[in-house]
């Protein structure tokens, strides 16, 4: 993913990166700058991740996630499924 620095010192996360990690407006991030590189992470604590479930008395399975968990994406039911045993 490439993004551009405004003549502000503004950057924009690219929104794919912004769901899969459930950032929102406000999130605060630390900067550190390590090998010429500029890393970025944020401070909070990583929002609950939505994971398949089964339920061991009907054997169905389901979805299963906290109130801070980012929205699902194609790209993160893709990922939930490479992962379901």
């Amino acid at each position: 993913m490439k993004t551009k620095l405004s003549n502000k010192g503004q950057i924009v996360l690219p929104a794919a990166a912004r769901r899969c990690l459930g950032l929102r407006a406000g999130t605060v991030f630390n900067c550190t700058v390590r090998d010429g590189e500029i890393i970025l992470a944020p401070v909070e604590a990583a929002p609950a991740k939505t994971r398949f479930v089964h339920c061991k008395t009907t054997g169905l399975v389901s979805l299963a996630s906290g109130k801070s968990a980012a929205p699902l994406t194609n790209e993160c039911v893709a990922a939930l499924l490479a992962d379901f045993p």
